[in-house]
Formats: C-alpha cells, structure tokens, sequence
C-alpha cells in the first residue's frame, strides 16, 4: 500500500481524490493539498460523508521545491499525483527527486510567459530520476494520457504494422452558460491560440490557429465541426512510435463557443503581456479575463450531455489493410453524481490515479522519466473499466 499525496483541488483534484479513496486498499494514507486549503476541506468533507475516508489535507504553495520536499517527509509519501498547474510541474519534480518520491502529472510543464513549450524540460529529467531510484509518469489524462495508451493499445494488439493516428475530443455537452471553458481558463485559452502542428511523412507542419477544419463523425454521439490543434500527446507518440506516418490531433467546438471565441481574441483578450489598468497596477488579458469567467467547477450546476474522446488508427494486420476506432464516452450527470466534478475533470482525474495505482503496484514500473505509452495498455484498459471510464472498440470497414 502506498501513501498518496494529491497536489491541486479543482475539478480534477476533486475526481483524483474521490477515486483514491475508492481505493483505498492500495492507498492507505491519502493527503490534498492545494494554494487554497478551503478547497481541500469542502473535498474532504464531502468524501467523508458520501465515502466514509478520511483525506488529509493542507494548505501549499507547490511553485517552491522546500515546501513540497516538506509535506513530502512529514507524510511519508510514496507517490505525487500533480494535478494543478502545468506551471508547477518542474519544482513538484524536483522536490520528487530529492525525496526519491514517484511522481505523476496530467500535462506537459509549462511556464507563463511562454504557452508553447514541449517535453524537453521534463524529459531531461531522467538520468535524475534514475539516480533517485523513482519514476516520473508524465501525461497521464486522457489527452494526454489515454489517447496515447490508445495507440499503444493498437499497436501491440489490433496491428502488425501502425501506420496513422487522428485522436478526435469532443464534448457534446451543455452548461447553459453563453461562453466558459471546462479548466482552468487561462491555461486552456492560451492552448487554443496557439497555431496548429501536425505529423505527416516524416516531419511536423505547422498550420495557422483553426486553419483545418473537419466534419467528424463521433461515435454515438453525432457529426460536428473539429479542429485541428497542436496538443502534447503528438509529440511523445511521434517519439515513440519513430514509423508513424501521420499523427493529427482535433478537437470540435460549437458555433457559440467559436463566435465569443474569436470576439475575444479579436480585441486582445488573448494576450499574456501585461498591461497598465490603473497607476500602478498591471495585468495581462489573459489573466484578467480567466477572472471574470465562470470557474469551471460551477458548470457542474446545469451540466448535460456527454464527452467523446478516441483515436482513429490505421495500419495493417496480416498484410491486411485495417482501420479502427478505440474511444470512451463519458456521461456529465453520471460523473457529478458519483464526484461533484463534470466529464472533462472525471477523463482526467481517473487516469490519473489509474496511472497511481498501477504505479504503488508495480505493474507499471521502470526508473526515470516514462509516457504513458511506454507501458503495456491492457492493464491499464482494465483498471479504467473497473474505475469508470470503459474503452470501446470499433472496426472501421
């Protein structure tokens, strides 16, 4: 059994947390801690009286290595689960690899002057992890996280021979509000500015922001127009699977949400550089609009609807020429019933303790800094229909 620390307490915190103590018999101490310890108290509070666990928690500013190694030693924690900022995903690291703690995360690190980073600064890490003796298990969402055990699915067992991915997410849901975005807004509305990229015949393009666009068919849910975006997962499927000819990452949005969309961006509200409202006072756009938006846990009040999230593969088995559709739908009103959080944190919070438990058992286990793809699917496929999140299979004739 293993000691567990989780570091934020939104949605996904929330999810994280549920879930552990759901398992409680491979996470015997479990601990919450986030810059706002109140969130952690009401997340507590709610599991004890829904679940009847005991989560400790604590107040933590994760951006400053000494107060994680800290919290780290006076817990006795065996594995990080860093599900806050991507911005504080290099300090929590290194405080991993002073205490020899593993660690996992559910985005790549990013910083806040620059939105387009990649895993190189965490990737670096290795041979540090190594000499720890721990391991860091980066990406372990759903995008990034499971569209990527997706293809490491196929590949070990639908094909001989991968040849082309397309990893479709949408949301069919509705939360009545005219425009919010599902996480954190400042991280999410920088990811979409960014122009696109894609992998094709053995190098990346690079379109401009909502260049390519798609009619796409969802399983079980219906046509809607998808975008291509840049999106992390791409760049560590490419790493390691060298042949892949072509890898292409789209995500669908609604006419409403793409008309305050471009408004938005359209007057500046976009942009990281700060400016001066006031004598002596200065704030980007960004950071001023993720204020006044909605926070993304009051969605949960109206949420309907359904989230769609799988990868196209295409290749041959038997020299045969195959295609296949591997996705997960997940259900808004479900998953608040079960947490208090949407679909959009429930596809990111169960992987991620997935990713933990797989971890304290050791079935997923190698020293140094691994993606998620690296690992055998089929255990990890089976943890998610026992936690929630069932994988379908679909052959494309």
């Amino acid at each position: 059994m293993a000691n567990l620390l989780i570091i934020g307490a939104g949605g996904v915190g929330r999810v994280s947390a549920f879930k552990a103590a759901k398992n409680k018999n491979t996470f015997k101490n479990i601990v919450l801690a986030s810059r706002t310890k109140s969130k952690c108290d009401a997340i507590s509070k709610d599991i004890k009286e829904k679940l009847g666990i005991e989560i400790k928690t604590y107040e933590l500013d994760a951006n400053k290595k000494e107060n994680v190694v800290k919290l780290i030693k006076k817990e006795n924690i065996d594995i990080v689960c860093h599900v806050a900022l991507p911005y504080q995903n290099l300090p929590i690291m290194d405080a991993c690899i002073e205490t020899g703690t593993a660690y996992l995360d559910t985005a790549l690190a990013e910083s806040e002057d620059n939105p387009d980073t990649y895993y190189n600064l965490q990737w670096a890490k290795d041979k540090d992890f190594k000499k720890a003796h721990t391991m860091a298990l980066l990406g372990c969402g759903f995008d990034p996280g499971v569209t990527s055990i997706m293809v490491k699915y196929a590949a070990d067992y639908l094909l001989d021979e991968l040849k082309e991915i397309e990893i479709y997410d949408c949301n069919f849901g509705s939360h009545g509000r005219a425009f919010a975005t599902n996480f954190d807004p400042e991280i999410n509305l920088r990811e979409l500015n960014l122009p696109g990229k894609y992998w094709e015949n053995g190098k990346w393009h690079t379109t401009k922001p909502f260049e390519i666009q798609t009619k796409h068919n969802y399983p079980e849910c219906g046509e809607a127009t998808s975008i291509l975006i840049w999106h992390e997962e791409l760049e560590s499927i490419v790493k390691h699977f060298p042949n892949l000819k072509s890898a292409k990452f789209y995500m669908c949005f609604s006419n409403r949400y793409l008309y305050h969309f471009n408004a938005l961006k359209n007057i500046g509200m976009f942009s990281i550089e700060p400016i001066e409202i006031c004598e002596g006072c200065s704030i980007s756009p960004l950071k001023f609009l993720a204020k006044i938006l909605p926070d993304p846990q009051e969605l949960v009040i109206n949420y309907k609807g359904k989230t769609n999230i799988g990868v196209i593969v295409r290749g041959k088995k038997d020299g045969i020429e195959k295609e296949y559709y591997i996705y997960n739908i997940c259900e808004h009103e479900k998953a608040i019933k079960e947490t208090g959080a949407h679909c959009v944190s429930y596809t990111t919070g169960v992987p991620a303790i997935i990713g933990c438990k797989l971890m304290a058992k050791k079935i997923w286990w190698s020293e140094g800094v691994h993606n998620v793809e690296e690992f055998d699917a089929l255990a990890f496929f089976e943890e998610m229909k026992q936690q929630g999140l069932p994988i379908k299979i679909k052959e494309i004739k």
